[in-house]
């Protein structure tokens, strides 16, 4: 007798409320992916407003 396998659950698709949808391509006002950094943000963001700080590296000799 074959084993009954586990149903596949994907854990990254959001919570919504009862009879919502989360939004995909088909419920979108434009085709292809939708940007992960929302519809207000434009690029090329400015250099001031990153948080990023070049790693340096010391070499002990």
């Amino acid at each position: 007798m074959a084993k009954e396998s586990k149903k596949y659950v994907d854990n990254g698709w959001p919570q919504v409320a009862n009879g919502d949808h989360a939004v995909t391509e088909l419920s979108s006002s434009r085709s292809g992916g939708l940007s992960p950094f929302g519809e207000d943000t434009q690029f090329p963001v400015p250099v001031d407003t990153l948080p990023y700080v070049h790693p340096h590296t010391v070499v002990n000799r």
